[in-house]
């Protein structure tokens, strides 16, 4: 279909960011395209970047199809796993030691304290799920409102020489409203401590979490914009904590709509039948999954 034009000039660096713990469906397709179609646009560099720091479902079968289904969509990029680049490895589990330096950062300056609740305590201790601000696109968040069991009174720089062995949490001001201007949804407001509690940056089974991984990716990669789906909207707003408390300056946003099965309900990997390898296998073209007028049930 297309090819990305053969190299940057200017200094636009935008990323494709899959997480190969599935195949990829017509929602990353759309996501995906927008994001190659920025950068073209921009002149500017694309990079890809494997996602794949959860040690359970990740599967390297799952991240090579990811790259040959976007190939086939017509995608390229400038830098990745296949490719190499200045900023490599671009392999989320082999970058340790870069997100090893930001909690060691986050540590020194107080932003973070250790906790030892599970999953199975917060279920506990929330009676009832936390709901999205009314008026906002539905939001897939990844944790509950943290409940405050293990937060200390006051800030305090606590000391230790590796974060495995517990879940550290990142202590959000409570009541500030963190705004910022969405390039496709327009402007954004969450309240701390309200949408969203103290977010885990590093789990006990001694892996970074989503939110300290990204942020510190896509300062090590100097990504200028970042280009996702609408779910992720709140995760942004974590996101720019981070980036303040790390002195990293932030991206610019722009979150896509979500696609939603004929029930309304936003696509996941589960929805074989639309992944693009379901697709692909039926004959449909890359200009059919990427058409509005593709039906989200088949």
């Amino acid at each position: 279909m297309a090819s990305l034009f053969p190299s940057p000039t200017s200094s636009y660096r935008g990323r494709l960011a899959p997480s190969p713990t599935g195949y990829l469906h017509v929602g990353h397709a759309r996501t995906f395209w927008t994001a190659w179609q920025r950068a073209r646009d921009a002149k500017g560099a694309l990079v890809m970047r494997m996602e794949d720091l959860d040690p359970d479902r990740s599967r390297a079968e799952y991240a090579q199809a990811a790259m040959e289904d976007l190939r086939w969509l017509g995608i390229r990029w400038h830098e990745g796993p296949d490719k190499g680049g200045p900023y490599a490895p671009y392999v989320q589990s082999q970058r340790r030691p870069v997100y090893l330096a930001a909690w060691r950062q986050l540590l020194d300056g107080g932003f973070i304290y250790p906790c030892r609740c599970s999953r199975k305590d917060l279920a506990t201790a929330l009676s009832a799920p936390h709901e999205s601000a009314p008026g906002k696109q539905e939001q897939q968040d990844d944790e509950p409102m943290y409940p405050g069991t293990c937060r200390p009174a006051q800030p305090a720089v606590f000391s230790a020489s590796e974060p495995n062995g517990i879940n550290w949490r990142f202590r959000v001001p409570d009541g500030e409203a963190i705004e910022f201007n969405d390039l496709n949804l327009g402007p954004q407001r969450f309240v701390a401590g309200r949408d969203f509690g103290d977010f885990v940056v590093w789990r006990r089974d001694d892996v970074p979490s989503y939110q300290l991984a990204c942020v510190a990716d896509d300062a090590a990669m100097r990504i200028t914009e970042v280009v996702r789906g609408a779910d992720l909207l709140k995760s942004t707003a974590r996101q720019i904590l981070l980036n303040r408390a790390l002195g990293f300056a932030n991206p610019a946003w722009f979150h896509c709509r979500l696609i939603v099965d004929q029930h309304g309900r936003r696509l996941a990997k589960r929805h074989d039948a639309l992944s693009l390898r379901a697709l692909r296998q039926r004959g449909l073209t890359p200009l059919n999954i990427l058409s509005a007028d593709l039906p989200t049930e088949m």
